[in-house]
């Protein structure tokens, strides 16, 4: 089995030691503190949505999500907000809802929460949800914009799995990509032999818990029951924004592109190129 280190839990911490033993570091944290200010964190309930914003038209996910050909990371289902959350509550599923920026459609979703100033550089026009059902995954993958995200856990536990962005050629990064294809959870040694090297992260998010992850770090999540989620982004660097920049157009030029005209064959070329890119950490 792969190797984790538990990710720290911290509260009161200050913007100084934030910086110095987080953020300068690239390690995650959980803050168990930072949303208590926030309205949201008893306000925003299942019957809060039903009532108020069951009338929304939303898009589901399945695990079909990335599969190569026509529904490549196209949504497999539109439903009302009030069907879904009645899913959620119905007991085990696998569709997700995520990238869903809510807070466009309902502004005044904004007076519920706030950004803290434990840190600079806040993208305030993307505070993005994620919903999923008891037991559904997130494959493991990075965020493209590269941004660093405070995910703010609401309803229900996560399990989640982190790695740094520095060992995206150990974790088989398909190129073009955030993706990969790497079973965390019964990882394949003799196909992927470079994940014996890897050391990552785990930890159980709560409700009420905010995880800090730093720039382009991987991250596998499964929902230990049916809840959700909004992840906050800062980016204090130009960097980070012009690795972020190139990320999605090499995704949304190059790979659906190509998944377009090559479909299953444009995925093998890429597991190669991943595999190619691993063997130097073999020898």
């Amino acid at each position: 089995m792969l190797t984790f280190e538990p990710v720290d839990r911290r509260t009161g911490l200050t913007r100084a030691s934030f910086k110095e033993e987080y953020l300068t570091q690239q390690t995650p944290v959980v803050l168990t503190d930072f949303m208590d200010s926030w309205p949201a964190k008893s306000k925003w309930t299942i019957d809060f949505f039903k009532s108020n914003y069951g009338y929304l038209k939303v898009p589901l996910f399945s695990n079909n999500y990335s599969k190569p050909g026509k529904g490549y990371m196209e949504p497999d289902l539109v439903v009302s907000f009030k069907e879904y959350l009645e899913m959620l509550e119905a007991g085990p599923t696998e569709y997700r809802m995520f990238l869903f920026n809510i807070l466009k459609q309902v502004p005044e979703l904004c007076n519920d929460f706030s950004t803290p100033d434990i840190t600079d550089g806040w993208v305030k026009a993307f505070p993005f949800m994620f919903f999923g059902g008891e037991g559904s995954k997130v494959s493991l993958h990075y965020d493209i914009d590269m941004s660093h995200v405070f995910l703010n856990q609401f309803h229900g536990r996560k399990r989640v799995v982190l790695f740094s962005h520095e060992d995206s050629d150990k974790l088989y990064h398909h190129p073009f990509t955030v993706a990969s294809y790497v079973d965390v959870n019964n990882p394949d040694y003799e196909k992927y032999p470079a994940l014996k090297t890897l050391t990552g992260y785990e930890c159980i998010l709560y409700p009420g818990e905010t995880l800090f992850m730093p720039s382009g770090f991987w991250h596998y999540i499964e929902y230990i029951d049916g809840g959700w989620s909004m992840s906050l982004r800062s980016n204090d660097s130009y960097v980070t924004t012009v690795k972020g920049m190139m990320n999605i157009a090499r995704h949304y030029v190059v790979d659906k592109s190509m998944n377009r005209l090559f479909g299953n064959q444009w995925r093998h070329m890429k597991a190669e190129m991943a595999k190619h890119r691993a063997e130097k950490y073999l020898v």
